[in-house]
């Protein structure tokens, strides 16, 4: 098939959902198919054989996209709209596969053109203001809930990425096909030696000390005051500790590395600028332990798929957004407070042989549960029943 894919979110950067748009991509690719993604006018071009990148014309008042609703975003829609407009009114694709807020589109371009409709739900849409913070009103949360209901009844087969968005989508009412696709479809990991990653730890000046690493964005929501909190008593309990933070801006880093002077821990914390995706591995190998501290939300973090490969004991925050992948044999799951990230921390440190077990069970759950085999299995047959989705509902137009 040709498909048309939207993707209202800078493409390519190291974060969620740019991630699970890219895993996409690539699982398609390799199911036969070809993608045009039409996109922001930011962010890294990868080459894949199948993929042609239809990027909308820069603005001049428009400068960047920060993660979450923002008002940056509906300006970039209006364009990007309009460009996926006139592309689907060709004629030429097989398949509409929207993302996010573009499932709106998808559904009125699929009433309008009857053309098939794949939505790739990454979140609620009311959900995000709550979770952010931003544009948290009323009214405004009351008319996505609505656009969310239209775009779901214009959709002829949805993808959820976790749990609790599946069961979102089943307990609305919407009756069509649903598929389950986590975000487990991970780059291949490079070959790495025990040099390679002796090496990174002298780098970083982490030396013979644990390693406590955290990799991904360093939204507030992610939690990270939490591990601030927590590092003077993981401090006293081991004074060459380290913690390494991955990911982020400059002044996102700013800010966090101030809240480590204000607890007297500073020296303690190695801040690293986001990676490229593919070094992201080296940081995760070289922990003792990683850590994720999310504080609220529902979603699963990719970060928690690339944590589970890892073959290192993960300590997360026991709410919903982690405990829909893991659970007490997998992971370290703690309150999410710092005493409970402190004393989780301490016990996996301290206790070698649990620190084991827990990633065993974690590099087991991922093989077993997690494979690209079942990645590629379930979306080639949500396609199937997709296109069958959208022939019945055109015939019965």
């Amino acid at each position: 098939m040709l498909i048309l894919m939207v993707a209202p979110q800078p493409f390519f950067r190291p974060r969620g959902t740019p991630f699970s748009v890219l895993h996409r991509i690539r699982a398609l690719v390799r199911l036969g198919h070809e993608v045009d993604l039409v996109t922001y006018p930011f962010g890294d071009s990868p080459a894949i054989d199948g993929l042609r990148i239809i990027r909308t014309s820069r603005l001049p008042f428009v400068r960047d996209v920060p993660i979450g609703p923002s008002a940056a975003k509906l300006i970039l829609d209006a364009p990007l709209f309009a460009r996926v407009r006139r592309l689907a009114a060709r004629g030429d694709y097989d398949l509409l596969h929207t993302h996010e807020e573009a499932g709106v589109l998808g559904a009125w371009l699929a009433r309008r053109l009857g053309i098939t409709h794949l939505y790739d739900m990454h979140s609620s849409l009311p959900q995000q203001f709550e979770n952010f913070g931003r544009f948290n009103w009323r009214p405004v949360i009351a008319a996505f809930r609505r656009l969310e209901r239209y775009t779901l009844d214009g959709a002829d087969g949805v993808i959820a990425v976790c749990p609790e968005l599946r069961d979102h989508v089943d307990t609305s009412g919407y009756a069509g096909p649903v598929a389950l696709i986590e975000n487990t479809l991970d780059f291949d990991p490079p070959a790495l030696t025990d040099s390679d990653v002796h090496a990174a730890r002298h780098r970083l000046g982490v030396g013979a000390g644990p390693a406590i690493v955290y990799t991904g964005t360093l939204e507030a929501y992610q939690g990270l005051e939490l591990l601030i909190a927590a590092a003077p008593a993981v401090v006293r309990a081991f004074p060459s500790a380290r913690f390494v933070v991955v990911g982020g801006t400059p002044d996102q880093i700013a800010g966090l590395a101030a809240q480590t002077r204000e607890r007297g821990v500073d020296r303690a914390f190695v801040f690293v600028p986001a990676v490229a995706p593919t070094d992201v591995f080296l940081y995760q190998r070289l922990a003792d332990a990683l850590v994720t501290t999310r504080s609220r939300g529902t979603n699963t973090p990719l970060k928690i798929y690339q944590y589970l490969r890892a073959g290192r004991p993960i300590v997360a925050t026991r709410i919903r957004s982690h405990t829909q992948v893991l659970d007490d044999t997998s992971a370290e799951l703690v309150s999410p407070s710092a005493e409970g990230v402190a004393e989780g921390l301490v016990r996996v440190l301290t206790d070698r042989g649990h620190a084991a077990r827990l990633a065993d069970a974690a590099a087991r759950l991922a093989r077993e549960r997690y494979s690209e085999r079942t990645y590629l299995e379930t979306l080639g047959a949500l396609l199937q029943q997709v296109v069958r989705a959208g022939a019945a509902r055109r015939v019965a137009a």
